[in-house]
């Protein structure tokens, strides 16, 4: 361990000596997305721990909207007015650093990868131009969930192709029930899903190797073409859902199947909570014999503070103070199944596996992690970071594919046309 690293470590744990009470504290905002109530009391917890350990600091949150983060934090930033901290995905952290409000936290992400070792993807989705623009938090991978009775009452395996996978929501779809849950709204969900099946159809790459785009081919019409296959045995709202109504249809049993990245807080909490009956599956694939795979965040925090400020090493103490074992388990489970951990003494954590709820789903939190094995992110699957991705994931384009598809009823390869058409505008 560093001597910066020991320090920022042994500051974040210990109340400090009665004169420092009587100094100004420094004020540090978090801003996350992470807007569901049982989150935000969680990341709270924690906070107030940190601030009663450390009384010069006081740490605020502040949870903002996925659907309104991407403008909003670079007006933000640009009327002085920004968070110290921001939490982060890959491919929205390239445009704050576009916009200079980033330095690179390669020394500390260093630091804390020699004392609790980050997974190495994790930290190369955020290492480009010569920097690291992130400290790696947690992952979150997408999988295909279901309850076995109801497959089994249907006599109805659980599906591993593409074809098993159409039939299977069509023989559950009956009796007021629909056989799979799919989105269809101009969302990150849907992107989510859409580079889902994609991926599982041969079309993960959306770049060629030179930097352009190679989104129109003939995989990535096929994996829009199966997803408008999938679509009657949707919800007729589900071209507007985001993630809460699908985890509420399978809650409800409305839905029999949902692509989600986690359900067992809903189901835990609204549904019967059964772990037994609650079962986790790879996404299926185009044809037997590829192996499965899923889209994968490597979720991150962004610092805002400048370099050497008050700021920057309070924000610094906070976020060595998650990422301790004793720690992390606590913040990884504000939503147990959903984030992982990516440090390799966090995913052995005590505070991780002893949670009452982590211990009730294990077998299904363990399939996941299986499942998150070949984790991949558009833009980010080369061995190379392409930045442009970012305005392509701000503006949503491949579920505005989707919607031309599924609303307007384009053709998908006359939608997937578009589609690449409109990324190339965006990445000029």
């Amino acid at each position: 361990m560093t001597p910066r690293l020991s320090r920022l470590i042994a500051a974040a744990a210990m109340v400090l000596p009665a004169p420092v009470l009587a100094q100004e504290a420094v004020e540090v905002t978090l801003w996350h997305m992470e807007q569901p109530p049982h989150r935000v009391a969680r990341i709270q917890e924690l906070i107030d721990e940190f601030n009663a350990a450390n009384p010069d600091v006081v740490v605020r949150q502040e949870p903002q909207n996925w659907g309104e983060i991407y403008a909003k934090a670079p007006a933000a930033i640009a009327a002085g007015a920004g968070p110290d901290m921001l939490f982060a995905i890959p491919d929205f952290t390239p445009i704050l650093k576009d916009l200079g409000a980033l330095t690179s936290v390669e020394d500390f992400v260093s630091e804390l990868d020699a004392r609790h070792d980050f997974v190495d993807s994790a930290v190369e989705a955020y290492s480009y131009d010569g920097g690291v623009w992130a400290v790696p938090l947690y992952n979150m991978t997408m999988h295909l969930w279901y309850r076995p009775s109801v497959l089994e009452e249907a006599g109805v395996a659980v599906p591993t192709t593409w074809e098993e996978w159409r039939a299977a929501a069509e023989a559950l779809t009956a009796d007021g029930q629909f056989g799979m849950g799919l989105p269809a709204n101009r969302h990150l969900y849907t992107d989510q899903t859409v580079y889902s099946v994609m991926l599982n159809g041969g079309a993960a790459e959306i770049y060629e190797e030179d930097g352009s785009l190679r989104f129109d081919n003939p995989e990535t019409v096929a994996a829009y073409e199966f997803y408008q296959s999938m679509m009657p045995f949707s919800p007729p709202d589900a071209p507007s859902w985001t993630w809460g109504e699908a985890e509420a249809c399978f809650a409800s049993r409305s839905c029999a199947m949902i692509l989600q990245f986690t359900v067992i807080s809903t189901y835990e909490t609204q549904a019967e909570g059964d772990p037994a009956d609650l079962g986790v599956a790879p996404i299926p694939v185009r044809e037997a014999g590829q192996e499965p795979g899923t889209i994968a965040y490597a979720n991150a925090v962004m610092l805002l503070s400048p370099e050497d400020s008050p700021e920057r090493e309070a924000s610094e103490r906070f976020i060595a103070f998650l990422l301790e074992p004793e720690n992390y388990g606590r913040f990884l489970n504000m939503e147990p199944g959903l984030f992982m951990p990516v440090t390799a003494d966090g995913a052995e954590a005590e505070s991780f596996w002893s949670d009452p709820v982590v211990q009730e789903y294990r077998s299904q939190i363990e399939q996941v992690i299986a499942n998150s094995e070949n984790g991949k992110l558009f833009g980010f699957t080369s061995g190379r970071v392409f930045p442009a991705i970012a305005a392509i994931s701000a503006q949503n384009v491949l579920a505005e594919t989707l919607q031309d598809v599924v609303v307007n009823g384009r053709p998908p390869a006359e939608a997937v046309a578009r589609g690449q058409a409109r990324m190339e505008e965006l990445s000029q």
